[in-house]
């Protein structure tokens, strides 16, 4: 068997499919030939529905090649070969800095930043989240580490938080609870500055920064003094919700941040007893907006009672329950924001975002 001759079959399927060649990139982790079937590994940064079925177009070449009567491709995904095409960022150890916004407040943001850190996480990356939101914070609450506070060895920065297999920093921890942050624009945006850069992050490939909503002064100081990555809009399918997500995507724009995709939360509910799914908010805004602004709908979550009491119990969703549809959804959503960001600007295969979870 020779593996040059199977490189070069991959090689010749993979333009049309990937838009980057499979060995550089690290996507070929293994063939080997056992029990008369030639076993292939992948490790893919991205979902693609359709390549499992485009791949078995392969397998008659591969068996000419290889000897093999039957080939066998093993399938799996790590998020951190995508953050490593990049450069690192400006801020400590952070290679990938994503914000995560929405024009209102009431959609999920929050709720949806958390659980799609903790997918990052389950896809094989090292993930740190910041709450921004300096006048409402809740991700302590959302981790279940509300009572913790970072560490500091020479009272200049600080260590985050650990739950849950990533790191967490935010003004939560660092003031009592029930106390009200009464600060103007500029000190909540300083705040927020500081926070950023004197944390101890480590080695990140993703770090979620959770956004207050609307287009004020913590917009802004991310898109002026944070070198961000890319930017993901939160919207319902409401009429009112998304007139101010477009907004949001406007504004990124202004500021030459890239809006890598569009989340719809609250798509739909569905009932506990009989699965009828009913979209209590309307339907189709989110693929509107996205059809209408050209970015990705990464995906479609329903209006479901338990991400709620999760959230409220210290273990979201992707903790709770790690293989249910749910969580499946979340880890569906952040493959594609990963290849959103390594398929950077018009070479995004746009097809990987053309089915809903």
């Amino acid at each position: 068997m020779s593996n040059e001759q199977i490189m070069t079959a991959l090689g010749q399927f993979v333009p049309a499919h990937w838009a980057r060649d499979p060995v550089s990139a690290g996507f070929v982790r293994g063939i080997t030939l056992t029990d008369s079937a030639l076993v292939i590994k992948l490790v893919l940064p991205f979902v693609d529905y359709q390549l499992e079925a485009s791949l078995r177009q392969l397998d008659e070449q591969l068996c000419k090649v290889s000897g093999a009567q039957t080939v066998q491709w093993q399938l799996s995904h790590d998020v951190a070969t995508l953050a490593h095409a990049g450069e690192s960022q400006n801020v400590g150890g952070v290679r990938n800095i994503i914000a995560v916004s929405s024009g209102k407040g009431g959609v999920g943001k929050s709720t949806t930043a958390v659980n799609i850190a903790l997918a990052l996480h389950q896809l094989g990356a090292r993930v740190g989240i910041l709450d921004a939101d300096v006048y409402g914070p809740s991700i302590p609450m959302m981790l279940g580490v509300a009572q913790s506070k970072p560490a500091s060895d020479d009272g200049k920065t600080m260590a985050p938080v650990s739950a849950h297999g990533i790191v967490a920093n935010s003004i939560g921890f660092l003031v009592k609870a029930g106390d009200a942050t009464v600060w103007r624009g500029p000190m909540a945006s300083k705040a927020l500055s500081q926070i950023l850069r004197e944390t101890r992050w480590g080695e990140l490939d993703y770090l979620i920064v959770d956004l207050p909503p609307g287009t004020g002064d913590i917009q802004l100081t991310m898109a002026q003094d944070v070198p961000t990555t890319a930017a993901i809009v939160v919207t319902t399918p409401q009429n009112v919700a998304l007139a101010d997500a477009v907004k949001g995507i406007s504004m990124f724009r202004k500021v030459n941040i890239p809006v890598i995709g569009v989340i719809e939360n609250m798509s739909y509910h569905q009932c506990g007893q009989c699965g009828h799914q009913e979209a209590l908010f309307g339907e189709g805004g989110g693929l509107r907006a996205s059809q209408e602004h050209q970015v990705p709908l990464i995906g479609q979550l329903p209006l479901d009672a338990s991400i709620g009491r999760q959230m409220d119990n210290g273990t979201p969703t992707l903790v709770a329950e790690p293989d249910g549809n749910l969580s499946q959804l979340y880890l569906t959503m952040a493959a594609r924001i990963a290849s959103g960001l390594y398929f950077s600007g018009n070479s995004i295969p746009t097809r990987l975002y053309t089915r809903a979870v």
